[in-house]
């Protein structure tokens, strides 16, 4: 079936594999994200493929935005039964370095910024009687992480309010899930290496069990399966996909 999928932070890295894998399965794509001519170049690159997309420039954070993209994908595509939550930023800051502001503008990008995105489409999984959200959490959510006090406290945000819509939802049909990634080889982190804010991708991938890095094709894949039929009984779950990292 040829369902509306929105993947937020579709410009790049993971989410720009999750929607590459999600239009290969046959669903329309709209790709949201802040960076509005990457958004719209990813869009029409994808579309040269056969699939049927739409790009939209929006910040998560900016609910009135939000209902503005999503409002393009009910005129353009239709309603939406697929949502991925990929937009989120990090920052390395030491914890009494943290000033209030820093604070407030990670939480509405990476944990109001979900709560923005899917409460915008909700409304339509209800009424189709069936919904696939998937959040992209982090494996620091799990594990902790120095320097990372606000990015740990908003992965974790996004993993509670998954499992809190998992058990409000169940019963209509929809379900949400998590995927935690570990260590994945994005620009996102090829930026915090060229920052000095994270090691080597060799020296970490050599410390991880299965021996290298992730891409966004391992979280891609997963977050396929979660926004399948075949994934209806699988439902508040964290799906970890880090080669073993965290154990």
């Amino acid at each position: 079936m040829h369902r509306v999928a929105v993947v937020t932070g579709a410009a790049a890295g993971m989410g720009l594999a999750i929607a590459q894998r999600l239009a290969r399965a046959g669903n329309q794509i709209a790709l949201v994200d802040l960076d509005g001519d990457a958004v719209m170049r990813a869009a029409a690159e994808l579309g040269a493929t056969g699939a049927r997309t739409l790009g939209a420039e929006a910040d998560v954070s900016d609910r009135a935005a939000v209902d503005a993209a999503i409002a393009r994908v009910h005129d353009e595509l239709g309603p939406v039964e697929i949502m991925v939550t990929s937009a989120g930023f990090d920052e390395f800051q030491a914890f009494t370095d943290i000033t209030a502001e820093g604070w407030d503008r990670m939480l509405a990008v990476n944990l109001t910024g979900t709560f923005n995105c899917l409460q915008a489409v909700i409304p339509d999984m209800l009424a189709a009687g069936w919904g696939r959200i998937v959040t992209i959490s982090s494996s620091s959510a799990q594990s902790g992480a120095a320097r990372m006090a606000h990015y740990v406290a908003s992965k974790g945000g996004v993993v509670g309010l998954t499992k809190a819509l998992a058990v409000e939802y169940a019963p209509h049909g929809i379900t949400v899930n998590t995927i935690p990634p570990g260590f994945i080889d994005t620009p996102m982190a090829r930026r915090a290496e060229a920052r000095g804010d994270l090691p080597s991708i060799d020296a970490v991938a050599a410390r991880t069990p299965v021996r290298r890095a992730g891409t966004p094709d391992d979280i891609a894949a997963a977050c396929a399966y979660l926004c399948s039929d075949e994934a209806g009984y699988v439902t508040g779950q964290a799906l970890n996909v880090n080669g073993g990292w965290y154990l």
